[in-house]
């Protein structure tokens, strides 16, 4: 059974859900990040090494900026927090978080189901990862609620990662403005390249090229990034590759 102080580190994770972020949660109860990821985290007391817990008068003084009533800190609302639908946000349960597939049947809003670039060989539904993973391999994303995964398709980009593998992408990212490896789509085409920025030589401004790890059967090519059939869903974070033995 939960303590006190379990459950108001929990609550605080969802009022990071909330709001969208670690720093947008700060922010919104009047804190620097520091001091909100102590109370979230529950930072260890330096002579007992166990986790300081929060006093009664901070976490009424949360809830208010919080907007939440009062005593909503001191109860457990980890049943409040199951995914809505398939394609919900991740949905933290204690100190873990269920990352859930990315929805290719509402990747064209209204206009259709988005279609994959090759043959999907399998998929992974859902990573369940705790903070310290995320703290580990994920340092920098735009907020909890963009993360999700899409699984790899195609061979154009091995051996970055193969068919089947699933892929972290933060839907936060919707602009290309520096080198690395993108979830997008060209018309109802989805697509995972490598994208670039290179200058035009023969305008202003830049085109983007979009790169494959298989350069040998899917060579680069360039596309503007105003072209209006190009669309960013998402920035690729990490990978994780399956190998056979």
């Amino acid at each position: 059974m939960k303590d006190i102080d379990e459950i108001r580190r929990d609550n605080m994770r969802l009022i990071e859900l909330e709001r969208g972020g670690p720093s947008e949660a700060a922010k919104a109860i009047g804190m620097s990040l520091s001091q909100f990821t102590n109370l979230r985290d529950g930072a260890k007391d330096s002579q007992t090494g166990r986790p300081r817990g929060m006093r009664k008068e901070t976490a009424r003084r949360i809830e208010v900026a919080a907007e939440k009533p009062e005593g909503w800190l001191d109860t457990d609302h980890s049943a409040e927090s199951a995914p809505r639908s398939p394609a919900a946000a991740p949905h933290a349960t204690g100190d873990e978080f269920v990352i859930v597939q990315y929805d290719v049947s509402g990747g064209m809003d209204t206009r259709g189901k988005l279609i994959l670039d090759g043959e999907v060989a399998g998929e992974i539904k859902s990573w369940r990862v705790n903070r310290e993973w995320l703290r580990m391999h994920v340092p920098v994303y735009t907020s909890l609620q963009n993360l999700c995964i899409v699984t790899g398709f195609g061979p154009s980009m091995k051996p970055m990662f193969n068919p089947g593998d699933p892929l972290l992408v933060d839907r936060g990212v919707k602009l290309v403005d520096h080198e690395g490896v993108y979830f997008f789509r060209i018309g109802d085409q989805g697509f995972i390249k490598i994208i670039q920025r290179v200058p035009n030589f023969d305008k202003p401004g830049f085109a983007l090229r979009i790169i494959s790890k298989n350069k040998e059967d899917f060579p680069p090519y360039d596309i503007s990034p105003t072209n209006p059939d190009f669309h960013v869903i998402g920035k690729i974070l990490t990978v994780w590759k399956s190998e056979q033995y």
